[in-house]
């Protein structure tokens, strides 16, 4: 009963002038919908069953069917055909954002991205924390379900073969950037020029203390190119530097400069410093990296390297809208505040 209410609901815009093909069946579709014909759940009508009952071409029915994915009114499940994924048929795109984690900055990131977009866009956000396991089970589940995809990747070579399952036209890369085959968008950081820059801008100040100690696990989400610029720093301006692999609890010490990437680390690190009475840009030196209001206001204000995350999340939303290819490299900046 379903199916041939649903075909009669297509066939009377054959008197639609104005429309195509392809506009009667999406809003063929959207009417049944709108009057309860189909609800959630429903499976739509095979492109084969589709061709017997309506006689449009192939073509024309797939590319109907993608344009209802695309806006997240449907979704393709393999194997198993097209399903109806919502009854909100004002919507115009399904869109997929996986990021790291939620951290302050890529929180930026998200509300300047979600402001962009509008309203009538279904955004749906996945957290992949630098996990390969994670990562690898969220791109298996969303494929196919949505019409764009942003996405910041674990930078690892096992990353690559999954990220091109995605077609190259709806996909855009953020944050880090991935060594793909085949062309794509991409808005991302540029890490290791940039951080050395900064540091050789702070050259002068950093001397001014014995030592320069930066945090940095390895096998984490911390970008490598931050590392390799630290040590040719220490190396070419002959700066008593050392790596540790985290900050230790009470281990604040006078007269040193502390860089650290992990805003855990630095709230930990102001504490103490709090707590034995030593005063961040006078007993001791602390530079972090990437910048949010907060790092404005503490303290007085903590000196950070970092992009522009507001601009990031403003330029991804402007190529889900636009869907113009993009390739951009966003470097780095030193705000320099009271901590150093």
């Amino acid at each position: 009963m379903k199916l041939s209410q649903l075909f009669n609901e297509i066939k009377v815009l054959e008197d639609v002038s104005t429309f195509s093909k392809h506009e009667q069946l999406v809003q063929g579709i959207i009417n049944a919908l709108n009057q309860k014909i189909l609800v959630r759940g429903d499976i739509l009508p095979s492109v084969n069953q589709m061709i017997k009952e309506i006689g449009f071409a192939r073509e024309t029915i797939s590319r109907a069917y993608k344009e209802l994915v695309n806006r997240g009114i449907i979704e393709s499940k393999n194997r198993k055909g097209y399903f109806v994924a919502t009854e909100d048929t004002e919507q115009h795109l399904r869109v997929c954002l996986l990021l790291y984690a939620f951290d302050t900055f890529q929180e930026t990131f998200y509300q300047s991205f979600r402001n962009k977009i509008g309203e009538n866009i279904q955004l749906d956000i996945f957290f992949h924390h630098n996990n390969f396991s994670v990562f690898e089970s969220t791109i298996n589940n969303i494929k196919g379900k949505y019409g764009m995809y942003v996405i910041a990747p674990i930078d690892v070579p096992e990353a690559i073969p999954l990220v091109e399952q995605f077609p190259m036209n709806k996909l855009l890369i953020v944050d880090r950037k991935l060594d793909l085959n085949e062309e794509h968008s991409y808005i991302v950081q540029e890490f290791k020029q940039s951080s050395y820059n900064a540091f050789v801008e702070l050259a002068d100040r950093i001397k001014e203390f014995d030592q320069f100690v930066f945090f940095f696990k390895q096998q984490s989400a911390e970008p490598n190119d931050v590392l390799d610029s630290f040590q040719r720093f220490i190396k070419d301006y002959k700066v008593n530097g050392i790596i540790k692999n985290k900050y230790e609890s009470g281990s604040i010490e006078s007269n040193k400069v502390y860089f650290t990437i992990h805003n855990l680390e630095l709230w930990e690190i102001l504490k103490d410093s709090k707590l034995k009475g030593l005063k961040p840009g006078k007993d001791l030196g602390i530079l972090s990296h990437n910048d949010d209001n907060v790092k404005e206001i503490i303290f007085d204000g903590i000196t950070t390297f970092s992009i522009d995350f507001e601009k990031m999340g403003e330029m991804a939303a402007e190529f889900v809208l636009s869907r113009k290819p993009i390739k951009h490299i966003m470097k780095n900046k030193l705000i320099r505040r009271n901590s150093l």
